[in-house]
């Protein structure tokens, strides 16, 4: 496929070279260059409803609407001179005729663009004498979505994902002119599982989420980048803290991946993050049952039962490549089997973005064991004998599970929480969880990506790779790693599939291991 000719252009006076058909308004943000707007979205088609994005093109006989209006050849552009300025403070004006001055009490304040957009080049006052407009204050739109009309501002945004990208025609432009509202269909509601997307495309108040309301300021919340861990997707997100604890999760964009979008079952799947019954300090066998101890004489504990039987890891499907490539390391040395169960559900595309879904994999790194040489299967447990050393790293027991861990001679636990109903553990480890470490996910298609820390680990909980790395010290294998970046450059020298990828040079956009074929959504 012939690529298209290169434009060169001016904008602002900064000089851009971007190819033929580019939008301005996408020219423009490859020099650094915001142009303020509202209905467009690189995802969505055109409209040019808002002309809140209008700009002055040198020798054009009025001004143009940057996201409907391709580039040019020898184009200069000019978005903050004064024909532009005045027009879009007209039109900021408009809206602001009837939005009610809530930015105190709006869950949207801090991020609001209407609030932004005002503040950077709207008017210092207002002319409006007459009472504002004002109707129903809050509807129920389904799903984890509310929205409040009086502040919506028409972009359409959310009506163009339902029906161009979620292909669920669920919502509408009601009435016309100063009457109109989004409505839904009659019979329909946002329970499409991408439905809550609406919610992060709006650029005001007027689509909210259930689950945060009235839970933080935007500007309250720390953010740091991760990778969410509801499926083999590897949808790329933001997690969001307030005082130490989970609140919110938003997608992330990345076009090689998950575009701008996250699944519902996603960003809401963050409440075990939070939880309180945390297995906080080691933990060994003693006379009256599990009783804490240090970290260096657990540790001893664990690698002298590793050499007295057979052993049988079960690994959750969730821990790092870092964390499951040591795990792999012990069961070398002592000999022995390494599984993982992926639990399994319905798949969940979205129409509107090639290679995009809920995956049936309901696992961040179900690929990353593969490769690690991990066997998946339905009933990890099988083939356990009584006689040896069961490894259970992060797994979630079920009640057939704890029957047959039972039967193992001993357990030793490196969780998050503890399994209080199995009566041989001899060894419990506390690890951390993805967003309280820092570590690396392979996707569905190759593509391994980094994951950053957000919170604060509880108590004396450790990274798990930082606690089998001790673990292969005390087998005998000295192992010098300090940093996850360490153990990935490691096992990317020792696995092939790794080979030439390093830690730093995955960014956060990620890379594709040797052999995989990366497209839309790898």
């Amino acid at each position: 496929m012939t690529a298209p000719p290169m434009v060169s252009l001016t904008i602002e006076g900064r000089p851009v070279t971007v190819p033929a058909g580019t939008s301005i308004i996408e020219a423009a943000k490859t020099v650094g260059v915001l142009i303020p707007h509202y209905c467009y979205h690189p995802a969505l088609p055109v409209v040019g409803s808002c002309r809140m994005c209008l700009v002055e093109v040198e020798k054009a006989p009025k001004l143009a609407p940057a996201c409907a209006t391709a580039v040019a050849e020898g184009q200069v552009i000019h978005v903050h001179s004064e024909p532009p300025l005045e027009a879009r403070k007209g039109v900021l004006e408009m809206l602001l005729i009837n939005h009610p001055l809530d930015c105190p009490i709006c869950d949207k304040s801090g991020e609001c663009e209407l609030q932004d957009y005002t503040f950077q080049e709207g008017r210092k006052d207002s002319r409006l004498r007459d009472p504002k407009r004002f109707v129903n204050p809050v509807e129920d739109f389904g799903g984890d979505v509310l929205y409040v009309p009086n502040r919506c501002i028409l972009c359409s945004r959310c009506v163009r994902f339902m029906e161009d990208v979620a292909d669920d025609a669920v919502l509408n432009v009601t009435e016309r002119g100063d009457r109109a509202y989004i409505g839904k269909f009659e019979g329909k509601d946002l329970t499409h599982p991408w439905a809550g997307n609406v919610i992060d495309i709006c650029p005001v108040g007027a689509l909210l989420s259930k689950d945060f309301l009235n839970k933080s300021r935007s500007w309250e919340v720390d953010r740091n980048a991760s990778i969410c861990t509801g499926c083999s997707q590897g949808c790329n997100m933001s997690v969001e803290t307030r005082d130490n604890m989970v609140v919110r999760l938003r997608p992330r964009p990345n076009t090689d991946v998950n575009q701008y979008f996250m699944c519902d079952h996603g960003r809401l799947d963050y409440r075990h993050l939070n939880r309180l019954d945390r297995l906080e300090r080691p933990m060994i066998a003693g006379a009256s049952g599990l009783e804490p101890a240090d970290w260096d004489v657990a540790i001893a504990r664990a690698a002298a039962l590793l050499g007295e039987a057979p052993v049988h890891l079960v690994a959750s499907a969730n821990l790092s490549n870092e964390s499951l490539w040591l795990l792999s390391r012990v069961v070398e040395l002592r000999g022995g089997r390494r599984l993982v169960r992926i639990p399994q559900g319905p798949e969940a595309p979205l129409s509107g973005a090639p290679d995009l879904a809920l995956r049936a994999d309901r696992a961040a790194n179900g690929y990353g064991a593969d490769l690690l040489g991990y066997t998946r299967s339905d009933d990890p447990f099988s083939g356990l004998q009584s006689g040896d050393t069961l490894i259970l790293a992060d797994h979630e027991l079920t009640a057939d599970d704890l029957a047959a861990a039972a039967q193992a001679k001993t357990v030793i636990v490196l969780g998050t929480t503890l399994p209080e109903e199995l009566a041989n553990v001899a060894v419990a480890l506390p690890i951390t969880n993805h967003v309280e470490e820092e570590g690396t996910f392979t996707n569905l298609r190759g593509r391994v990506q980094r994951y950053l820390q957000a919170r604060a680990a509880p108590a004396l909980a450790r990274p798990a790779w930082f606690t089998l790395a001790d673990l292969l010290g005390a087998l005998g294998e000295p192992v010098d790693f300090l940093l996850p970046a360490a153990v990935f450059d490691a096992m990317a020298a020792a696995q092939p599939a790794f080979a030439g990828l390093t830690y730093d040079g995955l960014g956060l956009r990620g890379a594709v291991v040797a052999g995989a074929t990366a497209g839309a959504g790898a």
